[in-house]
C-alpha cells in the first residue's frame, strides 16, 4: 500500500473543503462567533488596564497627587479601596515648595442635595482652579452662606441645600464654567467658600488630593517622580494625563479593577464554551465522514496523516474564519460596556481602550482552541484498524471507547463532590465551588453523551415505536440507531438548559435567601434614608425624639481580609457599622456565638461563613482594611448567620463612618416607643430631607437593588446563550442537512415529503425531550448546593415561567433548526441527492 505524501494531504485538505462546503461552513461559523467573543472579552480586559473616565474637575492640573487607592498585593490584582484613601492637609504646602511647581491646590468634596432630590458635588472655591472653572459672572464666594454655582441658576437667587440631611439656605453669588461642560450622569459641582467647606467636610485636617500646576520648562512625568520622591513616607500615587480621571472619580479605578475580574472570569467559562462547541460541531463533521477516513486507512494512510489532513482543514477554515470574526468583537465589546454601565458595574462615561492586542488574542486563541478540538475529533477514525474503520463507514459504533468512558465518570464525579460541598463546608468557596460544578457536569453529559441519549431514547422512544404511525417508528428508529450523531447535537442544546437554569435560578435562590434574611432580621419600626446619607447630628435628633425609643446609624462599606505570609491574599467582604447599643431592638442578625453587646471600639462581629473562612473564633484578631485602606487588628466578640442580608462584618458605626467617604450614615433603624411609630414616622419626616419607610418597604427597596446588581449576570448569560443557540442551529443543521441520501432514498421508495417533514418533526421532538431532561438533571446539583450554601435546605428557587421560558427557547431553537435543514434537503431532486453523501 502507498502512503498518502504530505503535498497531496495539502491538496485533499482544499478538495475537501470545496466538496464539502456544507459542513466546513459550520466550523466557520463556530469559529467565528469565538473569535468574536474572545475578541470582545479581550477589549473588555484591555481596557480594565488602560481604559478609564476622562477627567473633568482636574483637567487643568499637570499633576493630581493621592493616596493609594488599592491595596498591593503581590503577583495578584490589586483590590481597591472602596473610600476614599486621605492625605494630611500638611502635604499641601510640602509640594508647593517642591522645584517646578508653580501651585499646589487641596480639594475637598462634601455632598450636597436640593429638597428636590438633586445631588450636587460641593467643593471650596479654592479647588477651582482644578479645572479650571472660570466665573462667567458674578463673584467668588468670600462669606459663609455664599455659593458659586455650574448649571442654570442666576445670581442673587436664594437655595436650599442639605448635607446628611441638614438644610442650611445659600445664596447664588456667583456663575461659572469649565473648559468642557459638566458630565451629564454625574453629580454637578457648586462652590462653596471654603470655611463652610471645612466645616461640613468630616476629616478635619485631611484632603482629597493635591493638584499640581508645573513651572515653564517641566513637564508633567518628572514633576509626578519629584512628588513621589518627596513624600516617599507616604503611600502615594500621581496621576497624569487621562489618567488623573481616576483620582478625580473613585469608581473609574474600582470598574477597571470589576472589569478585569469579571471579563477574565467570563473569559474562562467563554473559551471552554468555545472548545466545547467546536470540538462538537468537529465531532459531528468528522463523523459524517466515516467512509472517507475508512478508505484512507485501507489505502495505506497512517494514524498522523489523518490527524494532518484533519488539521490541515481546521486550519485553513479556522483561520479564515478567526479573521473575519475579530472585527466585530470591537463592536461587541461596546455593546456589553453599555450593558454593564446599565447595571452599575461600569460608569456611563467609561471609555474603552482599543488597540490590536485582542483581535490578536482573540483570533490566536479561536485557532489554536478549533486546533485542539481537531486533534481530539479526529483520534477516533486516525487510531482504528483499517478493517474495523470500514466497519464502522457503514455502520455507527453503538458505544464509547474506554478512555472517553472513565475520563466521563471521573468529571462527572467531581461536578458531584463540587455540587455538595456546601453540606460539609459553609463560606462563599463552597458556593463558588456548587456554581461551578455545572460546567463539569456538561463535561461529563458531552463525554457521556452517546450512553446518555441511547438510554434516554429508549425510554422516550418506546411509545413511538408502539405507534401505528410508520413516520413516528421510523422516527424512534432513526434516532436509537443514530445516538451518536443525536448526541453530538443534543449537547449543546443540553448546555442551553443547563447554563441558563443554572446563571438564572442560582441568582435568584442567593436574592431569596438575601430577602429572606433582611424581612427577618429587620425588627425595626421605620426605616430613615436621605439622598447622600444622613448626619451624625441628624441621626442625633431623630433619637431625641419622644416618639423614637432607639435610632440605630447604619453605614455599608466594604473591608478587605489581608492574610500575609509566602501566599498572600485577600478577599472582600460586605461590611456595615452599627450603633451596638441600639442593635437590640432595630436588627436581629440571629447571633451563633457571643454578645453583639460587646461591640465596641476594638471589635468586630463576623458572619458564620466569614469566621470559617477567616479560621477565626471569638476571643482571636483578624486583620482587616476598613473601606479606605486603614489597617485593623480587632478581636471577634461574635458570629451570626444573616451575613448575606447584612454583610459579613459589623463593627462599631462611629469606626466606619471615620474610614468612609462621606462619613456619613446610609440609613437609620427606629423603633419606635410603644404605640407611636405613626407619631415618630410624623416627626422625622417633618424634618425635611429625607424618606421614612416601614421595614416592609425598605425590604422590598433591597430586593430591587439586588435585582439591578444581578443584571450585569443576565448580560453575561445572554450573551452566553446567544452563542449557544448558534451553536445549536449551526450543528442541528449540518446534521439535518448532512442526510439528504437518506431522504432521498426515502423519497424513491415511496415516501412524500411531507412523511418526512412529520418524521423529522418527531425526531426534533425527541431531541427536544432528550435535551431538556439531561439539561435539567445536570443543572439540578448545582441549584441544590448553591440553596443548602444560602439556605441550609437544597431546595432552589426556580420560578416555573422562566423555565418554560428557558424549556421554549431550547424548543424553538432545535425543532427550528432541523426544520430548516429538512427543508433545505427536501429542495433537492431525490435522483440526484441519492448519490451524494458517503
Amino acid at each position: 500500500m502507498v502512503s498518502v505524501r504530505r503535498p497531496r494531504l495539502r491538496v485533499l485538505a482544499r478538495a475537501n473543503i470545496r466538496r464539502r462546503p456544507g459542513g466546513f461552513a459550520a466550523v466557520f461559523v463556530a469559529v467565528f462567533c469565538a473569535a468574536l467573543l474572545t475578541c470582545a472579552l479581550g477589549v473588555l480586559f484591555e481596557s480594565g488596564i488602560r481604559g478609564g473616565v476622562p477627567p473633568h474637575r482636574y483637567a487643568g492640573a499637570d499633576v493630581v497627587v493621592g493616596a493609594a487607592q488599592s491595596l498591593d498585593v503581590r503577583e495578584d490584582i490589586d483590590p481597591p479601596y472602596v473610600e476614599r484613601a486621605l492625605l494630611p492637609d500638611a502635604v499641601v504646602g510640602e509640594l508647593s515648595s517642591l522645584p517646578g511647581v508653580r501651585a499646589a491646590v487641596g480639594d475637598i468634596s462634601v455632598p450636597l442635595t436640593t429638597d428636590d432630590g438633586t445631588v450636587f458635588d460641593g467643593h471650596g472655591w479654592a479647588s477651582a482652579a482644578l479645572a479650571p472653572y472660570r466665573l462667567t459672572s458674578g463673584r467668588a464666594p468670600a462669606a459663609p452662606g455664599e455659593v458659586v454655582v455650574t448649571g442654570t441658576g442666576s445670581v442673587g437667587d436664594r437655595i436650599t441645600l442639605r448635607h446628611g440631611g441638614i438644610g442650611s439656605d445659600y445664596t447664588v453669588v456667583g456663575i461659572a464654567t469649565a473648559p468642557t461642560p459638566e458630565p451629564s450622569h454625574r453629580p454637578a459641582s457648586i462652590f462653596l467658600s471654603d470655611l463652610d467647606a471645612r466645616e461640613m467636610w468630616p476629616h478635619g485636617d485631611a484632603v482629597s488630593v493635591v493638584g499640581l500646576f508645573a513651572d515653564e520648562g517641566f513637564d508633567a512625568a518628572s514633576l509626578a517622580a519629584t512628588a513621589r520622591d518627596e513624600l516617599t513616607g507616604l503611600d502615594v500615587h500621581t496621576y497624569t494625563g487621562d489618567a488623573r480621571g481616576d483620582a478625580e472619580y473613585l469608581d473609574a479605578g474600582a470598574a477597571r479593577n470589576n472589569l478585569i475580574l469579571l471579563s477574565g472570569s467570563f473569559a474562562g467559562l467563554a473559551v471552554a464554551i468555545a472548545m466545547f462547541v467546536v470540538a462538537s460541531t468537529l465531532s459531528l463533521s468528522i463523523q459524517q465522514r466515516r467512509r472517507e477516513f475508512a478508505l484512507l486507512r485501507a489505502t495505506g494512510a497512517t494514524p498522523g496523516q489523518v490527524h494532518r489532513l484533519v488539521g490541515g482543514e481546521v486550519l485553513r477554515v479556522a483561520g479564515a474564519a478567526a479573521l473575519v470574526g475579530v472585527g466585530p468583537g470591537y463592536a461587541l465589546a461596546q455593546l456589553l460596556r453599555a450593558q454593564f454601565a446599565a447595571a452599575g458595574v461600569l460608569p456611563t462615561d467609561f471609555t474603552l481602550a482599543y488597540g490590536p492586542l485582542p483581535a490578536l488574542v482573540g483570533a490566536l486563541l479561536a485557532v489554536v482552541t478549533a486546533r485542539i478540538a481537531a486533534a481530539v475529533a479526529a483520534g477516533r477514525p486516525a487510531r482504528l484498524d483499517p478493517t474495523e474503520a470500514l466497519c464502522e463507514s457503514a455502520v455507527e459504533p453503538g458505544s464509547i471507547g474506554p478512555v472517553r468512558l472513565l475520563s466521563g465518570l471521573v468529571v462527572a464525579a467531581g461536578g458531584l463532590f463540587l455540587s455538595l460541598l456546601p453540606a460539609m463546608l459553609p463560606g462563599q468557596a463552597a458556593l463558588a465551588g456548587a456554581g461551578s460544578s455545572a460546567v463539569l457536569l456538561v463535561i461529563a453529559a458531552a463525554l457521556l453523551g452517546p450512553i446518555l441519549v441511547s438510554g434516554a431514547i429508549r425510554w422516550f422512544g418506546g411509545p413511538l415505536r408502539r405507534s401505528s404511525s410508520p413516520t413516528l417508528v421510523l422516527a424512534a428508529t432513526n434516532s436509537g440507531a443514530g445516538a451518536r450523531r443525536l448526541a453530538a447535537a443534543i449537547t449543546p442544546l443540553a448546555l442551553v438548559v443547563a447554563i441558563g437554569a443554572v446563571q438564572l435560578f442560582g441568582q435568584d435562590t442567593v436574592a431569596a435567601a438575601a430577602d429572606q434574611q433582611s424581612r427577618n432580621g429587620t425588627t425595626a419600626d421605620l426605616v430613615v434614608t436621605a439622598p447622600s446619607g444622613l448626619a451624625p447630628a441628624l441621626v442625633d435628633a431623630i433619637a431625641a425624639n419622644p416618639a423614637v425609643r432607639e435610632a440605630n446609624p447604619v453605614t455599608r462599606t466594604q473591608v478587605l481580609y489581608e492574610v500575609g505570609g509566602e501566599a498572600p491574599y485577600t478577599e472582600p467582604y460586605p461590611a456595615q457599622g452599627v450603633d451596638p447599643a441600639a442593635t437590640e431592638s432595630t436588627m436581629n442578625l440571629d447571633v451563633r456565638d457571643g454578645s453583639l453587646g460587646q461591640l465596641g471600639d476594638g471589635t468586630v462581629a463576623l458572619s458564620t461563613d466569614a469566621a470559617y473562612a477567616m479560621g477565626a473564633d471569638i476571643g482571636d484578631t483578624v486583620p482587616l482594611r476598613l473601606g479606605d485602606g486603614t489597617l485593623v487588628t480587632p478581636t471577634v466578640v461574635a458570629t451570626y448567620s444573616r451575613g448575606l442580608a447584612f454583610g459579613d462584618v459589623t463593627l462599631p458605626a462611629s469606626q466606619v463612618r471615620a474610614h468612609t467617604t462621606t462619613g456619613l450614615a446610609d440609613m437609620v433603624l427606629v423603633s419606635a416607643q410603644p404605640g407611636r411609630i405613626d407619631d415618630a414616622r410624623a416627626a422625622i419626616t417633618a424634618m425635611g430631607g429625607v424618606t421614612v419607610s416601614d421595614r416592609t418597604e425598605f425590604a422590598v427597596a433591597g430586593q430591587e437593588q439586588r435585582r439591578e446588581q444581578a443584571w450585569v449576570n443576565v448580560v453575561a448569560l445572554a450573551v452566553l446563550l446567544a452563542y449557544l443557540a448558534i451553536a445549536v442551529v449551526n450543528t442541528l443543521v449540518l446534521a439535518t442537512v448532512e442526510r439528504s441520501r437518506e431522504f432521498a432514498l426515502l423519497q424513491l421508495v415511496g415516501s412524500s415529503k411531507g412523511q418526512v417533514r412529520r418524521m423529522m418533526g418527531a425526531e426534533s421532538a425527541i431531541v427536544v425531550l432528550v435535551a431538556a431532561v439531561i439539561g435539567s438533571v445536570v443543572a439540578l446539583p448545582p441549584l441544590a448546593g448553591i440553596a443548602a450554601a444560602v439556605s441550609g435546605r437544597p431546595i432552589p428557587s426556580i420560578s416555573p415561567d422562566v423555565y418554560g421560558l428557558i424549556l421554549g427557547v431550547a424548543a424553538a431553537l432545535g425543532a427550528g433548526a432541523i426544520a430548516i435543514g429538512t427543508r433545505t434537503v427536501l429542495r433537492r431532486d431525490p435522483a440526484a441527492a441519492i448519490g451524494t453523501g458517503e
